[in-house]
Order: C-alpha cells, then structure tokens, then sequence
C-alpha cells in the first residue's frame, strides 16, 4: 500500500500494539481548540447534535467493533494470563467499561475480535450471568436453581477469533463478516473516554467520508507545575496536556474501506488502513477535548482504578448523564 507523504502514524517502539498514541499531524492543525477548564465538561453545537442523534437511534443500530487479541507486553504484571481488555477497573474488565459506555449511546450490538488468552474473554461472557447471579447449587444432582439475576446486561456480544497473530486492520477485516449494515464503530480495547459517542456520528455523517478517528489530548508524562517567581502555585499529577492530538480510537467506519483488503494484508490499522485514508483525504477526526485515558502501563491502570474508587470516575457517563433514548 502506498504511504502517504507526510507520516501521520509514525512507527514508535514504546507505543503499545493495540493502538497507535502518535501525533495525527496535519490533521491537528486545522484547529488547535484546548481541552476544557478543569471539571468542566466541554459543550458546543457537535455535543448538542450528539445528544439529539442519542434520541433519534441511529447510534443504536451500529454495531460496535472492539479490537481484543494484542499482547499487552507494556503491562506484563497483568496480561502474563489474561488479554489486555480483561484487566480490572474497580471489579470489572476494562472492556466492560468500554460497552457500558457504548451502551449509553444506545448500541448494544458488540463484536469482539479475539486472539491472545481470547478464552478468558469467551468464559467471562459464557460465564456472565452466573457471576453477577445468586444461585444455588444441589450437590446431589446437580441441579442449579438462580435466585436472583444481579445486573444482567441487554448486550449482543459475537465473538471472534481473528487469530493470534494477526495485526489490527486483519482483525477487523476478519470480524466484518457478521457485520451487517455499511457503517461501523469500532475502538481499541484499552482505552476508555467521556467521547460522545452520538456527536462523533454525526460528525462522521456531516463530512462525508469514509472513516472517522477520534483525537484526544494525550496525558502527560510528568506532573505538571504552576509556578510564581519561584513559588509553586498548583501541582497536578499528569494532567491531560492542552496542546497536540494523538489517535484515541473510538472510529466510526464505512465498510468500503476494508473491501479492498485480503487475507493476505496483515496490516495494523494504523500504518496500512488510516495512513491510506489520509493520504487520499479520506480520514475525518472528530476533536474530543474531554476525557481519555488508555491503560498500557500498570500506573495507568491504577490511575485508572484510583479515578473509579474516588467515586467520580469521568468515563462513567452511564451514571452522569441521561440514558439514550
């Protein structure tokens, strides 16, 4: 495949494989709009449109892809036995913080594209209802009698086994085939966003093109100071910087884009699919200026369980904010 000339989704060797965190280039200088005020949500006409197109159901007939068969090598004290996407927020897999975020919005069809450890993921859903469930057990025959259904979900989940060494673009190629309908989300399964998930379909709608990726504010590195002559004024521990765009996933894509691709193309969904689009300006990006945090290190994934425990987590939108209708 042809590569675009100006490298939009550079090759790192500290980015994780599930998803590439690079700069997205010229694409972040069409506009450079900060990030809001701290603990301020960020409101403007695409969220207003979001809300309308969660009341109007078009989100809600999507299904929505999510990418699971990585390794998870940055996060090795955890994924030595389990898939990256079963590592654990306040009790739950992370992927089930990512569907109950889709949920929200009104999907519920979700196909998982399954490779590394890809039974934990099988047996957490085959399992889902009796691990959520009080139920007794007769020793004697058997039988097993449920008393009650604790919080059963209302989720669709197809899942696929997409190989264990196939790369991201291959995967969702794979999974297409119990896909139905010509457009799509689709998201990596480490990351989670306050992304409203109506607002970025309406945007993919209103420009046209093929496929959408959502560009978030990367955290920072460092702790971040405030400073007055040579007094400090405020810390911030890794705060979301205000500059720069990076890939944070959460798509929206058009089936046409994987038409052209065989099982002979095992390529990463960055450098053999987006690169493409973007050199035939055919990539839309949606500015998130909210929330998004991914889990590749273990820091991150105790930040992340130390945001839940505190009780105010940012991505819990199915707590804070109205239900799709």
């Amino acid at each position: 495949m042809r590569r675009p000339e100006v490298d939009l989704f550079p090759r790192d060797p500290h980015m994780s494989q599930f998803g590439l965190r690079a700069p997205l280039g010229p694409l972040a200088r069409e506009s450079r709009t900060p990030g809001p005020p701290a603990g301020r949500p960020a409101v403007d006409a695409e969220a207003r449109e979001g809300r309308a197109a969660k009341g109007s159901g078009e989100a809600a007939t999507l299904p929505v892809i999510i990418l699971c068969g990585g390794f998870g090598t940055r996060l090795r004290e955890e994924t030595e036995f389990k898939p990256k996407p079963m590592v654990e927020i306040g009790n739950r897999p992370i992927l089930w913080h990512i569907m109950k975020t889709y949920r929200h919005f009104g999907c519920r069809d979700f196909v998982l594209c399954l490779g590394y450890r890809g039974d934990a993921i099988r047996d957490y859903f085959l399992n889902y209802h009796r691990r959520n469930s009080d139920f007794t057990v007769d020793m004697g025959t058997g039988a097993v009698s449920t008393l009650s259904n604790g919080s059963a979900e209302d989720w669709r989940v197809t899942l696929v086994e997409t190989g264990a060494d196939a790369l991201t673009g291959l995967r969702i190629s794979r999974a297409l085939k119990y896909v139905r309908g010509d457009t799509f989300f689709a998201t990596y399964g480490d990351g989670v966003a306050d992304v409203d998930i109506g607002a970025l379909l309406a945007h993919h709608r209103r420009a046209g093109r093929l496929a959408t990726v959502t560009a978030v504010h990367p955290s920072s590195r460092f702790g971040e100071l405030s400073v007055d002559g040579d007094c400090v004024r405020s810390f911030r521990e890794k705060p979301q910087v205000a500059e720069g765009w990076i890939n944070g996933g959460f798509f929206v894509f058009e089936r046409e884009v994987f038409a052209r691709m065989s099982e002979a193309d095992n390529v990463s969904l960055e450098q053999g699919v987006l690169e493409d689009l973007a050199h035939e300006r055919r990539l839309g990006v949606y500015r998130h200026g909210g929330f998004w945090q991914c889990m590749d290190t273990y820091r991150e994934m105790q930040l992340l369980n130390e945001m839940w425990a505190s009780g105010r987590a940012p991505w819990q939108v199915w707590q804070t904010c109205p239900p799709a209708a």
